[in-house]
């Protein structure tokens, strides 16, 4: 069964029956005579707590979403007694690669590093503290299970850059756990997919999986399955986005239905955030990826308007400040260099893959959905040119010179690095022959490129498309600012991290140490920024900053 999430640091190389947390601990492997004593210690806590009134529900997959979940369930109360009326049993696969979760969850420490301080503080209560929150290697803990909450990988891959249709969803993780699911689980246990699937997963791929395995268990009732998708966002409102947010949900049959409604409203706050029930799962599905799909569309729309204005002259941040004025068009937004994430790069070409390979159409009805993706996937490429022409302005070649790509991350003030478009940044400028340095407050490892022959599988790093890509396994994020900056002669602002919104003009280039050439990538810098960079003798360039050509000839 695989439990493994795609952004799972890899943490060094494990030795032997060995697992290695990222920070270095060594775990031993269990071994086979450890199983029956791991099972035997668990039905003796599912005992215990089922007797206190608890029902037992058990998460498989602890990785982002998975841990987190697991916790929310585990501290929900009951809201007429106050107790806590769920005790959660976290399963993920003993590998070497990911095994050191299980012994580390134990002790009340988060498996997944998060900027929301909750996260820490909500794991180490509910283990420690209200005892309700267990983590196992065992799939058999499944057979104690009053409700299974599935958080398995079900990833898109792409064979090529730029074109979305020539990849295909990896569904081999997900079919195995529910075919493990399936074996273990009493027939009576609801089973949850809470992962982003392919529309129609649930019941034309899970469904009969599950009934097969049960008629061969001689169980004649229909699995009770459901799917619910999270809408879970990094940052300092990490556990907020599970328990405290609207959540779609939606059932195989109407008991499956009355099972999913009841079980999420008792650890949901769906008091202020009520439930969405949809009649069929594949209703469910379609929503997680029409929402993302949609989001994934405006910004990529905003791309060739983002070229416009660099070639006419148009400050594209004071365009879409006008437009955002109108209400019915609040949502408009700058894309930046990409827009990264685990879900708006790849859940489009989830449901392309679902219409052809699970319904079986030929014809080719999705045009917007792919053509955003791809503008998605590629827009970071824009930005070596920029560097490129900033340096000859300068009077300085590309290859070799010294570049600072300031933000690793997807987003602002998070540590989430999936699909990060300043991934593409480095590894095209790496090509074109550039020295990188990298500055990221809340990224400790960039691991597509330290494990880039592994991770986030082996043989699709995006390394595969551009060459000059070994040396880039010995890239490691800076952590003090000033040492990042000492001597570069190109500073790329590819992130809105609040540190960096915060810069003067003269001192970076004081930490530079002479002028050097500054890339705006997601409207971070203001005219008078722009301005003060100029005098000071740098050159400037943007993505959809058009009009920083007239205020450099204003200062002249």
């Amino acid at each position: 069964m695989s439990t493994r999430k795609a952004n799972q640091p890899p943490g060094p190389k494990a030795q032997g029956g060995t697992s290695l947390s990222p920070t270095g601990e060594a775990f031993p492997l269990p071994k086979p005579a450890d199983y029956p004593r791991e099972f035997a210690r668990l039905k003796k806590l599912a005992d215990a707590n089922r007797k206190a009134g608890r029902e037992i529900v058990v998460v498989v997959g602890l990785g982002f979403v998975g841990a987190v979940m697991a916790a929310v369930v585990a501290d929900a109360r009951d809201r007429r007694t106050g107790k806590h009326g769920k005790f959660v049993i976290g399963v993920q696969r003993p590998s070497p690669r990911s095994f050191w979760k299980i012994p580390l969850l134990n002790r009340g420490v988060s498996p997944v590093k998060a900027e929301d301080p909750e996260v820490d503080v909500l794991i180490r209560r509910c283990v420690k503290e209200v005892k309700t929150l267990a983590a196992t290697y065992t799939e058999e803990a499944l057979k104690l299970a009053d409700v299974v909450v599935v958080d398995v990988q079900c990833d898109y891959l792409k064979q090529s850059l730029g074109d979305v249709r020539t990849g295909a969803a990896d569904m081999a993780a997900l079919e195995a756990s529910m075919a493990t699911i399936a074996q273990h689980i009493p027939a009576e246990a609801l089973v949850l997919i809470e992962t982003t699937v392919a529309p129609g997963t649930t019941e034309q791929v899970a469904y009969p999986i599950m009934k097969k395995i049960f008629e061969r268990r001689g169980i004649s009732t229909d699995p009770l399955l459901a799917h619910s998708y999270e809408r879970v966002m990094p940052g300092r409102d990490y556990v907020a986005s599970i328990r405290d947010f609207w959540r779609v949900c939606s059932g195989i049959n109407p008991v499956a239905r009355e099972r999913v409604v009841r079980f999420l409203s008792e650890v949901l706050n769906v008091e202020k955030f009520p439930l969405t029930v949809l009649d069929r799962p594949i209703e469910s599905e379609t929503a997680k990826i029409v929402e993302n799909s949609y989001r994934a569309t405006l910004l990529a729309f905003m791309d060739e308007w983002s070229l416009f204005a660099e070639r006419n002259g148009v400050d594209l941040k004071k365009v879409i400040q006008a437009v955002k004025i109108r209400p019915t068009h609040s949502n408009i937004m700058f894309p930046g260099p990409g827009i990264g994430g685990y879900c708006l790069p790849k859940d489009g070409g989830l449901g392309m893959w679902a219409y052809k390979r699970i319904f079986g159409f030929e014809e080719d009805i999705f045009r917007l959905t792919p053509t955003a993706i791809d503008v998605n996937d590629t827009r970071s490429l824009r930005v070596p040119q920029l560097v490129r022409d900033a340096l000859r302005n300068m009077g300085k070649p590309l290859a070799a010179a010294e570049v600072l790509l300031c933000g690793a991350s997807y987003r602002e003030d998070v540590g989430d690095t999936r699909y990060s478009g300043s991934e593409v940044i480095v590894r095209k400028l790496a090509e074109m022959g550039a020295d990188l340095r990298v500055h990221d407050p809340y990224v400790e490892h960039w691991w597509e490129f330290e494990a880039q022959d592994t991770y986030p599988h082996p043989s699709y790093s995006l390394s595969r498309f551009f060459s000059r890509q070994e040396g880039l396994k010995e890239l490691r994020v800076e952590t003090d600012l000033a040492k990042a900056l000492a001597g570069v002669d190109v500073v790329i602002f590819a992130v809105r991290h609040e540190e960096y919104l915060k810069l003067k003009p003269e001192k970076v280039v004081a930490a530079v140490g002479r002028p050097c050439a500054i890339i705006d990538c997601f409207c971070i810098l203001d005219d008078d920024q722009i301005r003060e960079y100029l005098t000071l003798g740098c050159e400037v360039k943007g993505m959809g900053r058009g009009h920083i050509r007239r205020l450099k000839e204003s200062l002249k």
